[in-house]
């Protein structure tokens, strides 16, 4: 079983809220571990931004509770209008991520209120807040988010998944009841990365300076994301044409599998190379043995489509593979001069950390 960064920051939050509210002597405390629970983020930027919106809706929800408890009581139907206007407000306002926390916050300060209610109700809030901040400075102090290592052993994984199964396709080795529960797998993960490219797109540093770094970074890591769709969609495009491909000549069977061989050693060591594991500057030769690679290709194909012999049926089903082939070199080519770049440039901002897997 694996514990991520988000286990512990809830812990911790949970822990920090309960100490605080005991400190301070506002009972119960548990209504602030409840408030943690809801207020962790996954990143400091959307703690920071969350915050102010979670401080708007919980002021809006205990108003209400306390007007709707002064006017009408507390009866269970009274709680459940609260509720209803505390869920149309936060939808009206665009802050439905908030309005379970918001929900909580009107339940407690209604529920049972002694004679003093707004003291009662104040107390309750406190609590709400309490927990709220100690969220926050969780997420701001302790096991911030490291997604950019978590995101490029993501990216690593997945490259090395697909190119293992592209490899044994254009060997007619795939086992397809496998390969199909891992193309599934394989498209799962691709959105869990485009969702933590999104994090990582969002946070924010500190110092200004750190920025501009920060956002190369980004432009880099969406390449390195988009070059590894291209190569799923080669992936599932081979195992969508395998039959078409095994009913192709040889020439162009065997050429196929080492232009993709080449192209697949080419993506693992760019990936490499950003890495630190690979010197950086590609050299002129290369580019052009990956141009070359391209012509080549499309010169056979299209020398074979004017073959008599050949079912035109077949070339036009397997026309889509040497098309993604193409648009594959084309995208670790452009990958390829953005991590040169990236070295070359600002060298002093331009600062790779990239450690071991997070647990």
């Amino acid at each position: 079983m694996r514990l991520g960064a988000r286990i512990f920051k809830t812990g911790l939050a949970i822990t920090l809220a309960l100490y605080i509210a005991t400190w301070l002597g506002l009972e119960p405390a548990v209504y602030a571990a409840m408030a943690a629970v809801f207020a962790v983020q996954p990143s400091v930027y959307r703690s920071f931004m969350t915050i102010l919106d979670q401080v708007q809706a919980n002021i809006i929800s205990a108003v209400l509770a306390v007007i709707f408890v002064l006017s009408f009581g507390h009866e269970p139907f009274v709680v459940g209008v609260v509720v209803v206007l505390v869920i149309a407000i936060n939808l009206k306002l665009g802050k439905e991520q908030i309005i379970p926390l918001a929900v909580v916050t009107a339940i407690i300060i209604m529920e049972a209120p002694s004679e003093n209610f707004i003291e009662f109700a104040a107390s309750r809030f406190f609590l709400v807040m309490i927990g709220v901040g100690a969220s926050f400075l969780v997420n701001m102090i302790f096991l911030p988010p490291k997604h950019e290592n978590h995101l490029y052993h993501k990216i690593t994984d997945a490259n090395e998944e697909i190119i293992q199964w592209i490899r044994l396709l254009t060997r007619h080795e795939a086992e397809y009841n496998t390969l199909k529960k891992d193309l599934k797998k394989l498209k799962d993960a691709m959105v869990k990365m485009d969702n933590i490219l999104l994090l990582y797109k969002d946070e924010r540093t500190y110092f200004k300076k750190n920025e501009y770094p920060r956002m190369r970074k980004v432009v880099l890591f969406r390449q390195m994301l988009y070059s590894s769709k291209k190569s799923l969609d080669i992936l599932r495009s081979l195992s969508r044409h395998e039959n078409n491909m095994q009913r192709m000549p040889d020439e162009l069977q065997d050429f196929i599998r080492d232009q993709l061989d080449d192209l697949t050693n080419y993506h693992e060591r760019i990936m490499l190379k950003y890495k630190g594991k690979v010197r950086p500057q590609t050299t002129d030769e290369l580019y052009e043995e990956v141009d070359i690679g391209k012509r080549q290709l499309t010169d056979i194909f299209f020398r074979l489509h004017e073959d008599k012999g050949m079912d035109r049926d077949d070339w036009i089903h397997f026309f889509p593979v040497v098309a993604l082939i193409v648009e594959y070199s084309e995208e670790l080519e452009h990958l390829d001069r953005l991590v040169d770049s990236f070295f070359k440039y600002h060298k002093e901002d331009n600062e790779v950390k990239i450690s071991e897997r997070d647990s």
